[in-house]
């Protein structure tokens, strides 16, 4: 799994209304404006190891779980994701993209900020990571956090 790595096909029936007219505006949607039409040369070589890719769902609930419970017991408020290897965690900050930058700089963690996604005041955080680099990353969150809240009241905002 990589995130922002797709690929895919659409398939309308012959009957349709409109058929012609609506696969090209999903063609320049997909393709011209997102990117998701035509697979980038790094997809067209990993198609056939693609194949023999197991998605283990026990697995990656567990990564979930364990996420979810560590997160939250250092008091990070997080929504727990039922369909996709994303979480969705509330900043400490209010400006999500300082947190973010805090993250990288001080603790080589790497999230997504949610205001570029519209989600203002969270980030997010990919489980498609494993166990070992969890397992690094879980005190760096911890310290990051606790960082941010010391910074916060020595600032006042």
């Amino acid at each position: 799994m990589a995130p922002g790595q797709r690929i895919g096909y659409i398939a309308l029936p012959e009957t349709m209304p409109n058929r012609p007219e609506r696969r090209s505006l999903i063609g320049q949607l997909q393709g011209l404006y997102f990117g998701w039409c035509f697979p980038s040369a790094l997809m067209q070589y990993a198609l056939e190891d693609l194949e023999k890719l197991d998605l283990n769902l026990d697995k990656l609930q567990a990564k979930r779980d364990r996420m979810v419970t560590e997160l939250q017991n250092m008091g990070y408020e997080v929504n727990i994701p039922q369909g996709t290897f994303f979480l969705l965690v509330k900043s400490p900050w209010e400006d999500d993209g300082a947190f973010a930058e805090l993250l990288a700089t001080n603790y080589q963690v790497f999230v997504f900020p949610g205001t570029p996604q519209e989600i203002p005041g969270y980030f997010r955080l990919s489980l498609t990571a494993n166990d070992e680099m969890i397992t690094q990353a879980l005190p760096k969150f911890k310290a990051a956090r606790e960082e941010a809240l010391k910074i916060e009241s020595k600032t006042g905002s």
